[in-house]
């Protein structure tokens, strides 16, 4: 590993071949803060894929990728007079810091949930109306259900042991079942809702991220029925033709790989 000095001369490097790249590139010198966003949710699930293969030599690649782009928007923030690389960097330091009060002042704390309650308390001393300002509004649903359920226990609002989040998700279930008996389409969309974002919070209870545990399924349906249509292939069948009943033969057979 790189010690301080060689990792502070890499990001000098980096910062260098920014400025060049700005002034030099047709492309580099067209972006802008819009033009860049949508790569950077792109290179962000990127990272996520790579994170959830545990592929450690992809994870730096990907890391490095959402560098460029913190060192892109600095760049032209500094062109705007707006911000720059040292301002964006200082002002995460002084949040840090005002926000560990644990660490850099005279507060204690006994756990990681006192943490968290201190961290919002905080936020709301900063000027914030609600614990739930800091949760994005294009977030995927999945992935804002459970920042908005983790914001909220941080000041408290939660269940206290998941036995009761898991009775509260059987609620919802068996008011799901009713509006799925009377078929209004609208009222099972509203509960259908209801057990998703119960059974989130019964994942936060249990130590489960909802989002990593939904991928992880996503990508073993993917292996499973990918082996299933390589197994047809080889006996010069189509999908469509097959039973459900001869495909289950396949299926079965990729969850014992």
């Amino acid at each position: 590993m790189n010690n301080r000095k060689e990792q502070l001369v890499a990001l000098d490097r980096l910062l260098t071949i920014m400025d060049e790249l700005r002034e030099g590139c047709p492309w580099d010198r067209k972006q802008t803060l819009e033009s860049l966003r949508h790569l950077t949710i792109e290179e962000t699930y990127e990272l996520g894929d790579a994170i959830l293969d545990k592929d450690m030599e992809e994870i730096p690649k990907e890391l490095g990728d959402l560098l460029l782009h913190i060192v892109f928007y600095s760049k032209i923030g500094s062109e705007t007079g707006h911000w720059d690389i040292a301002s964006v960097a200082h002002g995460i330091c002084d949040k840090l810091v005002s926000r560990h009060p644990h660490i850099y002042g005279d507060v204690e704390v006994a756990n990681e949930d006192e943490v968290k309650a201190n961290w919002e308390a905080l936020k709301l001393k900063e000027g914030k109306k609600s614990v739930l300002e800091g949760v994005p509004k294009s977030l995927p649903a999945l992935v804002k259900s459970s920042r908005i359920q983790d914001k909220v226990a941080g000041v408290g609002f939660d269940w206290e042991h998941p036995e009761q989040v898991k009775e509260k998700l059987e609620e919802e279930l068996a008011e799901l079942a009713v509006e799925v008996e009377k078929g209004d389409h609208d009222r099972i969309e509203a509960e259908f809702g209801d057990v998703l974002f119960s059974l989130v919070n019964y994942g936060k209870h249990l130590g489960v991220n909802p989002e990593d545990a939904l991928e992880r399924t996503n990508k073993k349906f993917i292996k499973r029925f990918q082996y299933l249509e390589s197994k047809a292939k080889e006996l010069g069948k189509n999908l469509n033709d097959m039973t459900l009943a001869e495909m289950d033969v396949f299926w079965n057979e990729a969850k014992k790989i």
